[in-house]
């Protein structure tokens, strides 16, 4: 058999299963509690079906109700939570984000793409600066973070494409870029100087520097930065006395990383 051709283990795919990850990810911040029939829209699924997969979700402790309406638990993070603890990524790379943290005074954090947002999976700071505090499984929106438009600039063109026909721009504060061919100019410039910066976009006194986490064949895998509060510092600024010790980081990260085969290939999806 080629090894292009499709194998034959395929015939038992749990298609049960599948339809039960669909209407988890039917639930979103904008969207967390959701009715039968909402669940059946936008997993795309049958009522009948939905509602077997709604019933089983609940009986496992992972979906609870309040009148009408679902939703998730809390026991859902455990699934995020296996797939962290099977990377190690927080072991990997929380000596590299401490020493970042103490050197600058502030926060380093490691993301990597999923879907149209960016999630936190390793993180570290010295002080709390700002009322938004990420955490790990924190997840944002890419366009208004420096590390999602280093992962965005990362994506084939055909992904980027895709991207842009898909995401809602949303502004979160009266800086917040979201305009797409400006936000499209933004990614390949940082594309071009190999890092983004950030401030006041995401939440005011938000101010940010990100570069790319690569693997061994040059793919961006992840996102590394540095954060501050505006009040202490500038755009300008972290560019100057940041970008330097975050590319050494990036770099030691990513020797890190090497071993940890799901970051490289979620990289292409």
């Amino acid at each position: 058999m080629s090894p292009h051709q499709p194998s034959e283990p395929r015939r038992e795919a749990m298609g049960g299963l599948a339809k039960g990850l669909q209407v988890i990810r039917a639930f979103a911040r904008d969207h967390s509690a959701l009715t039968l029939s909402e669940v059946a829209g936008i997993a795309g699924l049958p009522a009948a079906t939905a509602r077997r997969c709604l019933l089983t979700l609940e009986e496992l402790g992972y979906v609870t109700r309040r009148g009408r309406a679902f939703l998730l638990r809390p026991k859902v993070l455990e699934l995020g939570a296996a797939y962290l603890e099977s990377m190690d990524i927080e072991h990997l790379t929380s000596t590299h984000l401490e020493e970042l943290a103490q050197l600058t005074g502030d926060s380093a954090a490691l993301s990597v793409l999923d879907g149209n947002d960016i999630v936190y999976v390793a993180r570290t700071s010295v002080r709390t600066l700002v009322r938004l505090e990420a955490h790990v499984g924190s997840r944002f929106p890419a366009h208004v973070t420096s590390m999602g438009r280093v992962l965005l600039a990362g994506l084939p063109a055909a992904r980027l494409d895709q991207y842009f026909r898909n995401q809602k721009f949303v502004a979160f504060t009266e800086h917040t870029v979201i305009d797409p061919k400006r936000i499209r100019q933004l990614i390949d410039e940082c594309r071009r100087n190999g890092y983004s910066a950030v401030q006041d976009e995401l939440a005011y006194g938000v101010v940010a520097i990100a570069v790319p986490v690569l693997d061994q064949s040059g793919r961006v895998v992840a996102a590394l930065n540095s954060s501050s509060h505006s009040r202490r510092t500038t755009k300008a600024k972290l560019v100057r006395e940041r970008l330097a010790m975050l590319r050494q980081a990036s770099q030691q990260i990513s020797t890190e990383l090497a071993r940890v085969p799901g970051l490289a290939l979620s990289a292409q999806l």
